[in-house]
């Protein structure tokens, strides 16, 4: 017997019709005899927000003007745009959840994955959707495909997210798990440096290379078009199951740097959207090139439609494309995931080239104030080719918890780096101003004259 997802899902929503009426009713829409319910809309799409100026972009957000807010690398506000959109999702699930959620599951998740391969430059099918970038991490290595005795190297740089990832990969497998280190001083790295170091971390038994874009300990950027043309050249002597795959943590370039993952080299990206990108909270990606995907089975059921017709067949997903095949499936908010597609679209619509522009400028600007502050030592590399928005710095002696409430206090919103050797961090983006990055420096060099 054939199952049809029409079918299938006509016979959950029988007896839906007068809730569908009553939500046609309040949003507008035209109902449709045995229909389901298509996405509330407003009569009138609301005009396009004006982003021709960074204040103009700094007013779709509801951030509250009393603080000077340095720290959005870690949970971003939402523009209104991706509000809006919330709302909508919300309140059409709120009125009729099972036809709603039915009539879009497919419709809408597809719209995100066509919005985020039209951002990072890659085919909308090579992306899985989760929830965040530790999600991401553990759905990669968990299910990449290793055969008896290779190894996956990472670095001591990573944050905790990958090498618990790595760890539990070993704890359940087997797996072997090394660590090496790119560079000697953040301050001072420079790209020689750490691609020499990046072909050194290769052994005959290296299958992947764990590794993180923009250090969320020290600000560092990685050279990744560098290491992965280093790698290419390792590559060129191996068979296709023996390649050193290249799988990155780009969280925090990602919304930052102006790049397609064609140009970046990587086999694999992962990254969370509400960071940089200003995206819902609780929404991530994870891009594979095709040939990377290949052997990797997911390591989550996935709920894409085509997967449980396989299954009813008695058959594993293996026919899906592998963004779909990997997404981690069950429930989720739904309301948020669907909005993601309005955060690409939203940061399309400002310009990516002028979003990195405008993000190393106002981070130079503070690592160049920073800088000249005596008793600042300042960790972040001053290069834009070996930094993006983070910057990293010591005042003193002051622990960097101290040096983060005495910043509060005088209204500057900053954050600690969650490492065994921690820093304050200022991580200035689009939504500061030159006058906001010259004020937060100033609470520096007010806490660095009372500093030992």
């Amino acid at each position: 017997m054939t199952i049809r997802r029409r079918g299938f899902l006509s016979g959950l929503v029988t007896g839906a019709g007068t809730a569908l009426g009553a939500t046609s009713c309040r949003t507008g829409a035209t109902p449709v005899p045995g229909a389901l319910a298509a996405e509330p809309a407003p009569a009138i799409p609301p005009p396009e927000p004006d982003l021709s100026t960074w204040e103009a972009v700094r007013a779709q957000f509801l951030l509250t003007r009393e603080y000077v807010h340095m720290a959005l690398m870690l949970l971003a506000s939402h523009p209104r745009p991706v509000r809006e959109a919330i709302d909508r999702h919300r309140r059409g699930l709120d009125e009729d959840p099972v036809s709603y959620g039915l009539a879009n599951f497919e419709r809408l998740d597809k719209a995100v994955r066509e919005a985020a391969g039209a951002y990072v430059g890659g085919r909308p099918e090579d992306i899985a959707l989760t929830g965040n970038t530790t999600t991401g991490l553990a759905m990669l290595y968990g299910g990449l495909p290793l055969r008896p005795g290779q190894e996956i190297v990472t670095t001591t740089h990573d944050h905790y997210s990958t090498h618990e990832s790595l760890r539990l990969r070993a704890v359940h497998t087997g797996t072997s798990v090394r660590k090496v280190s790119l560079y000697a001083q953040p301050g001072s790295a420079s790209e020689d440096e750490i691609v020499g170091n990046t072909v050194k971390a290769v052994g005959p038994r290296t299958r992947a290379l764990a590794v993180t874009w923009v250090h969320s300990s020290t600000g560092v950027k990685l050279p990744i078009r560098a290491m992965a043309a280093a790698l290419g050249e390792v590559n060129k002597r191996r068979d296709a199951d023996d390649r050193v795959l290249l799988c990155v943590d780009g969280v925090h370039a990602f919304g930052v740097e102006d790049f397609t993952v064609g140009d970046l080299g990587c086999d694999f990206l992962v990254t969370g959207c509400h960071k940089w990108l200003f995206g819902p909270r609780g929404t991530g990606l994870v891009h594979g090139r095709p040939e990377a995907w290949k052997g990797h089975a997911g390591l989550i059921p996935t709920f894409d439609w085509a997967a449980y017709q396989a299954w009813m067949r008695g058959e594993p997903p293996d026919a899906l494309p592998p963004g779909p095949r990997t997404s981690p499936g069950g429930f989720h908010t739904f309301e948020y995931r669907w909005a993601l597609a309005e955060a690409f679209t939203f940061h399309q619509r400002i310009g990516k080239a002028r979003v990195a522009a405008r993000i190393h400028a106002l981070a130079g600007r503070c690592k160049d104030g920073l800088a000249a502050i005596p008793k600042v030592r300042l960790h972040t590399p001053r290069a834009t080719s070996l930094s993006a928005g983070i910057v990293c710095f010591e005042v003193g002696k002051l622990p960097a918890d101290d040096v983060v409430r005495g910043l509060r206090d005088r209204k500057i919103i900053a954050s600690e780096t969650p490492y065994a050797t921690s820093y304050a961090r200022l991580t200035p983006g689009v939504l500061n101003s030159e006058e906001e990055v010259d004020r937060a420096v100033a609470a520096v060099a007010a806490l660095a004259q009372g500093a030992a």
